[in-house]
């Protein structure tokens, strides 16, 4: 909807700074804004905002059951998975949950319909209303299973396509979590830090925002420590510079208390006002 913009806040590797300028960037916002913490395996932006939890949806994942008193050990299932989830030996089938990725093809394979589908629970959806008037969803995948991103695809599901703003805290890295979060985005924001594990990070971040024609800017996060490759860099590419954050004690004391920036530094509420319009501006114009 051309009314509506979804903002998501990346970064190449953990400790960067994202969720500082995740909650950051919701608090400096008029209210309304939808906010959804995509790092299900370790969601931490309740800490800064506080929610009132209203609702908790279960979220599952669709696997597979097979029937051995139907079943032909044919081997269809076991040919048509991807994922190696499904293995046919002589006359058994087995199932490894652990690496279904519930596509459901070998349940729409299976010449004998001897395949069922039965939700394996895997997370929670919780919903609630945090400051500023915030709407907070929050995906959390139980400890001990392996795929993050069916809870994130959920989480997508169960926000609402007609908020006007929506910023999704995404989890570090660049693997399929990190791309289920930025992929249906008009713009990405990557926190990062001079230094060279953050430099190899944001190469591999610029990576993927490209290959899913996301736009996106860089944030410097303690940008007065370290070297100057991000620069260069993002000069080489033609990467904009949105902010630059430097390393403030007080700005670290208040985050290891959960305490926001903005509430640190009340001045960086109009930076951060002045950020969003600046990306508004590119997303509606281009």
């Amino acid at each position: 909807m051309e009314n509506t913009v979804t903002i998501t806040i990346a970064s190449g590797k953990g400790g960067t700074g994202k969720t500082l300028v995740a909650t950051s960037l919701a608090l400096s916002l008029p209210e309304g804004v939808q906010f959804l913490d995509c790092d299900v395996e370790a969601p931490n932006s309740h800490i800064f905002l506080n929610p009132q939890w209203e609702m908790e949806v279960p979220t599952g994942l669709v696997v597979p059951r097979v029937d051995e008193s139907v079943c032909t050990a044919c081997g269809e299932c076991n040919r048509v998975c991807e994922f190696k989830a499904i293995v046919v030996i002589v006359d058994k089938v087995l199932v490894f949950d652990e690496l279904c990725h519930g596509c459901g093809a070998c349940t729409y394979i299976c010449p004998v319909d001897a395949i069922t589908e039965i939700e394996k629970p895997i997370g929670v959806i919780r919903k609630g209303s945090a400051r500023n008037g915030i709407h907070f969803l929050q995906g959390l995948l139980n400890i001990g299973e392996p795929m993050a991103t069916p809870i994130i695809r959920r989480l997508k599901k169960e926000a609402s396509p007609v908020a006007k703003i929506t910023l999704r805290d995404a989890p570090p890295g660049t693997s399929c979590p990190v791309i289920e979060s930025v992929e249906g985005s008009d713009y990405t924001i990557l926190v990062t830090e001079p230094t060279p594990f953050g430099l190899n990070d944001l190469k591999l971040s610029v990576g993927v925002c490209r290959e899913l024609n996301v736009p996106l800017g860089v944030i410097i996060n303690r940008a007065d420590v370290g070297d100057a490759g991000i620069h260069a860099y993002c000069r080489e590419e033609g990467l904009p510079i949105l902010m630059e954050i430097p390393l403030i004690r007080e700005v670290a004391e208040g985050y290891a208390n959960g305490v926001p920036l903005i509430d640190v530094l009340p001045q960086y509420r109009d930076r951060f006002q002045e950020l969003f319009d600046k990306i508004l501006k590119e997303v509606r114009h281009g």
